[in-house]
């Protein structure tokens, strides 16, 4: 049963890492489930504290992995439209366009990169803000890439944690 519950873990940890990136798949809560299998084996797991500490950290990563892509369309001169168009663009690329067989292009990549970015482009196009709707998509971008990048370190670093509590 330990191999087993090894070999899950180090598998929840590499789908943690692609979770990251593709869309679909929630990297950080996977990711920690890796942790959480070491501690039911017989190697020397985590401490209580750093499980909780890190399921904390992976929530609160899977929330704003939704919330910096609209953020930065603000930030980035967008009006409530912009930010509800990046929404609205995050949904249709993660969702809609997977059911109804559209990947655009491996892995859904370039649908989930360009969602929020067109998105946020036709809603400040609708609102009239001609000027800087290209501005408010570019940080719509922005923000998507910021989430990524928290997900993917987080990600990586519990997968480092998982490995070294193998040897």
């Amino acid at each position: 049963m330990n191999t087993v519950l090894i070999v899950i873990a180090i598998l929840c940890a590499i789908i943690g890492i692609i979770g990251s990136i593709v869309p679909g798949l929630p990297g950080p809560p996977i990711a920690w489930v890796a942790m959480l299998l070491i501690n039911f084996t017989s190697l020397e797991g985590f401490s209580t504290n750093m499980l909780v500490i890190f399921a904390v950290v992976a929530a609160i990563i899977t929330v704003l992995d939704y919330v910096v892509p609209i953020w930065g369309t603000t930030k980035f001169g967008g009006t409530k439209a912009g930010a509800k168009g990046s929404t609205w663009g995050l949904v249709v690329s993660v969702i809609v366009l997977p059911l109804l067989g559209i990947t655009l292009g491996p892995f859904g990549i370039v649908g989930i990169l360009g969602g929020p970015f067109v998105g946020a482009y036709i809603g400040e196009m609708k609102a009239g803000n001609r000027d800087n709707a290209l501005r408010a998509a570019f940080g719509s971008f922005i923000g998507f890439l910021a989430g990524t990048f928290m997900k993917l370190a987080y990600c990586i670093v519990v997968t480092v944690l998982v490995i070294a509590a193998l040897f």
